[in-house]
């Protein structure tokens, strides 16, 4: 789809193996996808502008589920997955290779939400088998090393998507604890140039979890989650509601999640 427009997406081609709960992450040419269920080690690439399936690129340092991931214009992240991990991996986009771990996240969690800056990776929320994580943490992506603290999600979430441009990050919906579980409609967001926490943005259509997250440099849109179709986005230097965006080719998403990733060309879900 071109997320300078408004409609539905078309269908662009296959994994090398059909798989949920993965991490994307892009350059403006190359999109990747790693790991995913059934807990593969997998990393998968396409050429954007070409429409085909995609080529196997290399291994993740951990076969695993339940990651997101996040990019410079040169380098890919993979962080967390299933067995409540703080692994962070790389690789570089250009080049076909498996991943070298990059260093550890601040907390160990699975289905967490991702977005980037430039230079930031960031992670955020998260089940960590004794709860929901409302930590944000960040690295450099052109380094190696530990994630840092940056602030605070409004509350513990997991199974929440993120989207961003090169000055805000923006979270939406997820699944809280409270009052004994509840789907959220919440839309936040972060500066990825100051630490601190997250504020409120606006309202989804409807609550919502298991989403992917994509972005140009002016929209965020999100597709997908539990049994719906449905793509809606935000325009990222204001505030508000989301709005109606199209649909997807098939309903899909939730605790087994969509991800999503983007070059200036458009969205790949």
């Amino acid at each position: 789809m071109d997320i300078s427009t408004t409609g539905n997406a078309l269908d662009f081609g296959n994994l090398t193996v059909a798989r949920h709960s993965l991490g994307a992450a892009s350059s403006s040419t190359r999109a990747l996808f790693g790991g995913g269920a059934s807990t593969t080690n997998v990393i998968d690439y396409v050429e954007m502008t070409t429409a085909g399936d995609a080529s196997d690129f290399g291994d993740l340092t951990v076969a695993r589920k339940n990651l997101r991931g996040a990019s410079s214009a040169t380098r890919a992240l993979f962080a967390a997955g299933n067995g409540y991990l703080n692994v962070i991996d790389y690789v570089t986009i250009a080049s076909a290779g498996n991943a070298t771990d990059f260093g550890d996240r601040t907390v160990s969690v699975m289905d967490i939400s991702s977005w980037a800056s430039p230079t930031k990776s960031f992670f955020a929320g998260g089940d960590t088998g004794a709860g929901y994580s409302n930590v944000i943490d960040y690295v450099t992506t052109a380094t190696t090393g530990n994630a840092s603290d940056w602030g605070d999600l409004l509350e513990g979430l997991r199974w929440s998507a993120g989207a961003s441009n090169s000055t805000r990050g923006i979270i939406a919906g997820g699944f809280s604890t409270a009052g004994g579980g509840t789907t959220r409609d919440t839309i936040q967001y972060v500066s990825t140039a100051s630490a601190g926490n997250a504020t409120d943005f606006g309202d989804l259509l409807a609550g919502q979890y298991g989403m992917g997250g994509t972005t140009s440099s002016t929209r965020a849109v999100f597709g997908g989650g539990v049994s719906s179709n449905v793509i809606q986005y935000v325009t990222i230097a204001s505030t508000g509601n989301a709005t109606d965006f199209g649909d997807l080719s098939v309903a899909r998403g939730g605790s087994e999640y969509l991800s999503a990733t983007s070059s200036a060309h458009g969205g790949l879900s």
